[in-house]
């Protein structure tokens, strides 16, 4: 039965059926084995570092916070603290600035300036840590 269809698709197309499209080199089977091989290479940000959100980014540029290195190595210490009491999603706050973190996917989601902390009442959080 395939050689009939075989024979029938050459007649038509004019082609032989098994004339493919040039295919990248190698077998599925070895592409598949290198990727395998090389999953966990690539560069990433360092294990248990916390990472900001676009939104994140754009509220700390737009409020003036300035997002250093230290600032990011205490938010992330906040974080694992948080995660160590079973907190989803948590409020980091000092004196002057305050950040709503996502605990589980270690991620900063949005950033306050001091002003706007006067009047705000934060919602959808399940713990508080204070910035040290």
């Amino acid at each position: 039965m395939i050689e009939r269809l075989d024979s029938l698709h050459r007649v038509r197309s004019g082609a032989p059926v098994n004339q493919r499209a040039a295919a990248p080199a190698g077998t599925f089977g070895d592409l598949l084995r290198q990727r395998f091989e090389t999953v966990g290479t690539e560069p990433q940000s360092a294990p248990g570092a916390i990472e900001m959100t676009k939104h994140a980014q754009l509220r700390a540029a737009e409020r003036g916070i300035e997002l250093t290195a230290d600032l990011m190595a205490r938010l992330s210490d906040s974080a694992h603290r948080a995660q160590a009491k079973g907190a989803k999603n948590i409020l980091v706050f000092d004196a002057t600035r305050a950040f709503i973190v996502n605990v589980p996917q270690n991620r900063v989601i949005t950033a306050i300036s001091q002003d706007e902390m006067q009047d705000n009442v934060f919602t959808n959080i399940d713990g508080a840590v204070l910035l040290r």
